[in-house]
């Protein structure tokens, strides 16, 4: 394992948080080892070269530490933007594990993106931060069937396993849901795989499911990750000569059925009672917290 120099692991503070009021944001790991063919962070504006490799910001925990301590105003602090907050390296260094324990001192809310069932072993930190301030856990799941997954997310635990942590981090009273997203045209994008998707959370107890674009964002270095990808996993279906005929070189790519897609969506999470907007998931999520001496909005 490489450890890498850093000058700071906690970013400023947001006033106006829009994406699920995230205050803070704070990533321990460069770079991710799960493998999804359509990971926007491999893109070239986000510099981190040799992504599929997994390094450690060296003293991590200590900064951390220092610069929660030297905030003035409390917040929810996210974790798992651009590299997974639980990778497999985590299991041992339980560096996010320690992190969470930070937080919980300080009293500071948190925010995970993960796709990785590993978060259930800190559900007694994510209960003990939520006594004091709001927690969600957002899980990434693109589709219902294992069998793609293990195509297009080769390196996690497949969707059943994370249906399951959904169940378990719910039954736990932790505040958890979906981000149904990517949508991959041509893929993944169809109505059963949706539906699928949004009844399974309604059964394991997930309160949110959020989706953006119906589609695919593809972006230079990226883009031809993903087709070299596509000719390897779907070498017959030519999907990467249907991408360039549907979309050319433009940056979303959006599903051709996004229009009866976001409708069937839209009617399945209202069916179910699950929350799909994301001002409703935010005020949801921390309503509990809003006659607190912290203002959270």
């Amino acid at each position: 394992m490489e450890f890498i120099p850093t000058k700071t692991i906690i970013s400023s503070y947001n006033e106006n948080p829009h994406w699920f009021g995230i205050n803070y944001n704070m990533n321990i790991y460069k770079g991710c080892c799960h493998g999804c063919i359509y990971c926007d962070s491999r893109s070239n504006c986000y510099q981190i070269l040799d992504f599929d490799r997994v390094r450690i910001k060296e003293n991590s925990i200590e900064t951390i530490k220092k610069e929660l301590q030297s905030k003035r105003k409390k917040g929810v602090v996210g974790t798992g933007a651009m590299s997974d907050p639980y990778n497999p390296f985590e299991k041992e260094y339980e560096l996010t594990r320690e992190a969470l324990k930070i937080v919980d001192e300080y009293r500071f809310g948190i925010g995970i993106a993960t796709k990785s069932n590993l978060i259930t072993r800190d559900i007694d930190i994510l209960k003990k931060i939520q006594s004091h301030s709001p927690v969600i856990v957002k899980m990434t799941i693109t589709t219902f069937d294992d069998e793609l997954c293990k195509k297009i997310e080769r390196k996690v635990c497949t969707s059943e396993e994370r249906f399951k942590a959904i169940k378990e981090l719910s039954d736990n009273n932790i505040y958890t849901g979906v981000l149904l997203m990517p949508l991959l045209p041509f893929i993944n994008d169809n109505e059963d795989n949706i539906k699928n998707i949004i009844r399974k959370v309604h059964e394991c107890g997930g309160k949110f499911i959020f989706t953006y674009g119906m589609g695919v964002t593809l972006r230079n270095n990226q883009r031809e990750y993903y087709f070299q990808q596509l000719r390897k996993i779907f070498p017959r279906e030519n999907l990467d000569k249907i991408y360039m005929n549907t979309f050319g070189d433009v940056y979303e790519n959006t599903s051709p059925n996004a229009t009866y897609l976001w409708k069937i969506f839209k009617s399945e999470c209202e069916k179910y009672n699950i929350l799909y907007k994301m001002e409703d998931i935010i005020k949801d999520y921390k309503h509990n917290y809003e006659r607190t001496q912290i203002t959270w909005f």
